[in-house]
């Protein structure tokens, strides 16, 4: 069986290497956290809760160092930080409504029935997280999948193999046993048998459409409940009443900031005719005034994709658009840290239609398309002329509009004045080929946990 290696899109060296785990090791830690699930389950609500949190707390005692790994895993220029308060946040919340959430609902207590439904763990919860944002991303399962009583098992990005060590580390040493939460390296084929052998009882996948399939594939007959979260082609609208430089100062951080590298960062945008050329003018400005280079260096806003393949991707879609008619705004000499291969020069594209792939399949990179529109109703066309669904964003003053507009988009969030954001007070949920099932709010511990009914008749004389 062949290592796994990490290559840093810093300089193209081997960061880390790591050997996966035989088929039998795999099974023996998959049988492991079935057989200390009920342990777990059975302990206080509260002990869990203080658990998950002192393990976020350990987390937080060498975040210093963690943002320089993320540097040297998937590019992040430091200068950012780490994704520290999202993950305290989330955790936060989700401990917060865990009681409440999770509580029986009883429909009767007399004399003669005493009938409620009450939630019960799934059992084994495995988390297959992705690079770009791997803390988080992790977080969103693992803080509600352990808090309600599951054990996890992590199997991380082969870009980011560290963050899943660090977060089992961390865990570990805040009390957490460490058949409850188990970090593991895998590769496809061991993956796949431990799901078509239903090891686990809930999987939540964050990835490409095709990693999506294969595991619906791998699980089908086994009736594994899964969540998938798959990638999207978010949209920005800008109507004619919108605060411009509002717009145009959000729209572009959600296009450009982790070099696009976000699940529901902006990838095409569409503006009112009216504002049309001021917004371009503006957008080009705002870009040009990035800087692409080393994410260890303090000046750089920009650094490389976490991988050369995903930027031949980039590079890809836009050839084909400008071959095609499109017309680039940004001069790539004007980034000369583009180095051909992970280190990619942002680009606004204009003269963009729905026929060229830039604007229909998800780039995930610092690439944009503008296009003018007449009114909502083209808008609107326009942000369901889509075959993913995650996140739409309505630039308005009017916010009756605004949830007028989102009633007729097809997506799992709406967002007014504001893009690329996650509320760990909504479901995280998405529609069409983004996927299916939903983390945070109160409905992330319905994905975590299953209903049982007491339907308890009492002996009276």
């Amino acid at each position: 069986m062949k290592p796994i290696q990490l290559i840093s899109p810093v300089d193209g060296s081997v960061w880390l290497e790591r050997q996966p785990l035989s088929r039998d090791d795999a099974f023996a830690a998959a049988a492991r956290a079935k057989a200390a699930q009920k342990g777990w389950a059975a302990r206080p609500l509260e002990d869990r809760i203080a658990l998950v949190k002192a393990g976020v707390d350990k987390l937080m005692e060498k975040k210093d160092v963690l943002v320089e790994e993320l540097a040297w895993q998937m590019g992040r220029p430091t200068r950012f930080g780490g994704e520290w308060g999202g993950v305290i946040d989330r955790t936060n919340y989700m401990a917060e409504i865990a009681a409440k959430t999770l509580a029986p609902v009883v429909v009767e207590d007399s004399d003669r029935f005493t009938r409620y439904l009450a939630r019960e763990a799934v059992g084994v919860v495995f988390i297959i997280a992705p690079w770009n944002y791997p803390y988080l991303t992790t977080i969103n399962t693992l803080a509600p999948a352990l808090i309600a009583g599951n054990t996890v098992v992590l199997k991380h990005a082969s870009q980011t193999l560290k963050v899943g060590e660090r977060l089992a580390e961390a865990f570990h040493a805040a009390g957490v046993p460490e058949d409850v939460f188990q970090n593991v390296v895998l590769d496809h084929a061991t993956t796949e048998a431990l799901i078509g052998a239903r090891a686990f009882n809930f999987i939540n996948f964050t990835g490409s459409v095709g990693g999506g399939a294969a595991i619906e594939k791998a699980a089908a007959g086994t009736f594994t409940a899964t969540g998938l979260e798959l990638g999207g082609k978010d949209p920005g609208y800008v109507r004619a009443d919108a605060d411009l430089d509002a717009a145009v100062d959000s729209l572009m951080d959600g296009a450009m900031y982790n070099a696009g590298q976000c699940c529901c960062g902006i990838e095409r945008i569409y503006v009112h005719e009216s504002l049309y050329d001021a917004f371009v003018e503006k957008a080009v400005k705002w870009v040009d005034g990035l800087k692409l280079g080393n994410p260890f260096d303090a000046a750089s806003t920009l650094g490389p994709m976490a991988n050369k393949r995903f930027a031949a991707t980039v590079r890809a879609q836009v050839a084909e658009a400008i071959a095609a008619g499109a017309k680039p705004l940004i001069d790539p000499a004007a980034f000369p840290a583009d180095d051909g291969g992970a280190y990619l020069a942002p680009q606004i594209l204009v003269n963009v239609d729905h026929s060229m792939r830039v604007m229909m399949e998800e780039s995930f990179g610092p690439v944009v398309g503008i296009m003018p529109v007449k009114d909502d109703a083209e808008a609107i066309k326009l942000m369901n002329d889509s075959p993913y669904g995650l996140t739409a964003s309505i630039w308005t003053a009017d916010a009756e509009a605004a949830a007028e507009i989102g009633a007729q988009i097809e997506t799992g969030t709406i967002f007014m004045n504001r893009c690329d954001f996650l509320d760990p007070a909504l479901c995280w949920t998405g529609c069409k080929d983004t996927g299916r099932g939903g983390s945070l709010s109160f409905l992330g511990f319905y994905s975590v946990t299953r209903p049982k009914s007491y339907h308890l008749k009492k002996v009276t004389k």
